[in-house]
């Protein structure tokens, strides 16, 4: 994303990026992050997590983590308190790989966003199977 300047002063092509920084520091968040979850952090509640989005604040002084862990309720409360426990590790970690002057706080949410898709899946396959019902019966 973005638009393209070109420069009648230069031959140079430039890249103006539209999104903010704090943004890009979410998506930077969320990549090292993700690695340390697959080869750093071996506690067994973390196992089914995926973190699905990282939110940061203006100021970068927080980032808001959503992640998904497949199981029941009982799955994502343990999935969330052993992020919970690992945010000290995590934060000092991320200090040495993003070289930020301030390592942002982190505050972990359960992302309900697939649940709420699979629902809707299911909902519009149910109406699809209803019509095609009421199809076969006027015929």
């Amino acid at each position: 994303m973005g638009i393209w300047i070109f420069s009648r002063w230069s031959l140079r092509v430039r890249k103006i990026m539209l999104y903010k920084r704090s943004d890009r520091v979410g998506d930077l968040i969320q990549e090292v992050l993700s690695e340390m979850l697959l080869k750093d952090l071996n506690d067994p509640r973390l196992e089914s997590v995926t973190i699905t989005d990282v939110e940061m604040t203006d100021d970068l002084k927080l980032a808001t983590v959503f992640f998904s862990a497949r199981g029941n309720l009982s799955q994502e409360e343990a999935s969330l308190h052993g992020l919970e426990s690992a945010a000290g590790y995590i934060k000092k970690r991320m200090g040495k790989e993003l070289r930020l002057r301030y390592v942002p706080d982190l505050l972990f949410k359960v992302d309900h966003s697939f649940d709420y898709g699979s629902k809707i899946d299911r909902l519009l396959q149910t109406i699809k199977d209803e019509k095609s019902g009421d199809l076969k019966e006027d015929r």
